[in-house]
């Protein structure tokens, strides 16, 4: 079984990735997975943090030659910004060290600081925001594309783009995939939006956030073309792949809200304008369908067409104008602490959508297929294209 794990703080030394369960035989490239990680500290509204790390993925273990071996891999990203908190942060006890640390407090609105610090007994809210940061996405995004890297081999891609930032949104038309495809091509991602004349009014949301001390949140898509039919079961609850696959997406930081397809406006249409009818082409073999509004998956299982994911972020909740909060001695009402943050991180959160889908699905796949190597797992896989094609 595919599995991950992530550790690290966000101004610890570094983060740390493990990835487990890949075939080996895998070729790595590594200039691929490091320009995902470019991705996701790009985007207009990032905050002064991305100014100083260089994200660059280091695999430690499970990668020989260009390939993997079977073996779990392990990825380190450093912390530039570490050589600034050495002593905040220092794993050892220094008290002279603490005495000049000054503590964050009081808790901050719409973080996991309260939460967090009634959960594990903290007075401060440091030991809880270091790890409820998104700075540990950057280590899903290296593992995620590794994943990316695996379903590629398979005849899969995996792309994200913004459709809506703030008051503004794209049309309600299907994107087409080679144009979501192709935003992984731009040098500056902007704000990863196929639409031109829409992103300058998404830039000019930004803008206004900027100027009001605020922040905007919004919404992305994830798209995967090439998924074969048949992966995801619905013999039990959770084996239900678009569970998994909302699980995963909301499992983001910021992320408060996941829909397949176009399951939003299904709710309230009527199921003769919902379901997507069944055709079939004969030429190539296959079931069709005139729409995708279940995007890609029916009864928790992939049935050929697009994966369609949306992940709908709030605002970032770092605020310039802090919010009304409590002190944690006094109980007395006191403004929020501020820490650097971001005014609009959209984008780079449909980077991280695209590695959390592509891990899922990839562990999807080796359910359904196996295999110990690659060569082992594609030939598994052409079997059932077969038996697909035959039935």
């Amino acid at each position: 079984m595919l599995r991950f794990e992530t550790a690290g703080e966000s101004h610890g030394q570094g983060l740390i990735a493990i990835l487990s369960g890949l075939p080996a035989g895998l070729c790595i490239d590594f200039d691929f997975v490091n320009r995902d990680l470019r991705r996701r500290q790009g985007g207009y509204g990032r905050g002064g943090r991305m100014k100083i790390e260089s994200d660059t993925a280091q695999f430690l273990s499970g990668v020989r030659h260009g390939q993997t071996i079977g073996s779990p891999i392990a990825i380190l990203i450093t912390n530039q910004d570490w050589e600034n908190w050495k002593e905040a942060m220092a794993v050892e006890d220094h008290p002279e060290s603490r005495a000049r640390y000054k503590p964050l407090s009081p808790p901050r609105p719409g973080h996991a600081d309260l939460a967090g610090c009634l959960k594990y007994n903290f007075r401060e809210a440091r030991y809880v925001l270091e790890r409820a940061s998104a700075r540990e996405s950057a280590a899903r995004v290296a593992v995620g594309a590794v994943a990316r890297l695996f379903l590629k081999s398979l005849g899969m891609d995996v792309a994200s783009h913004v459709v809506a930032l703030g008051r503004v949104a794209l049309g309600g038309e299907p994107v087409p995939f080679e144009k979501v495809l192709a935003l992984q091509e731009r040098a500056d991602l902007v704000l990863a939006c196929v639409d031109t004349t829409v992103e300058i009014r998404m830039q000019e949301e930004v803008d206004r956030a900027i100027e009001s001390r605020d922040t905007v949140g919004g919404a992305f898509e994830v798209i995967v073309r090439g998924v074969p039919p048949g992966l995801g079961s619905c013999a039990q609850w959770g084996e239900r792949l678009d569970g998994q696959l909302a699980q995963a997406v909301m499992s983001i930081q910021a992320v408060k809200a996941v829909e397949i397809g176009s399951g939003v406006a299904n709710a309230t249409a009527m199921g003769s304008t919902v379901h997507d009818e069944i055709g079939y082409d004969r030429k190539h073999a296959r079931f069709t369908r005139k729409s995708n509004r279940a995007g890609g998956l029916e009864g928790g299982i992939t049935n050929g067409e697009d994966i369609v994911v949306r992940g709908y972020l709030k605002p970032i909740s770092s605020l310039r104008r802090p919010l009304e909060s409590v002190d944690f001695e006094s109980k007395e009402t006191v403004k929020a602490a501020y820490e650097r943050s971001d005014v609009c991180v959209v984008p780079a959160a449909g980077v991280v959508g695209e590695a959390m889908v592509a891990l899922t699905l990839a562990r999807a796949f080796l359910e359904k297929f196996g295999g110990d190597s690659m060569e082992e797992t594609r030939r598994n896989f052409t079997g059932y294209q077969e038996q697909v094609r035959r039935f």
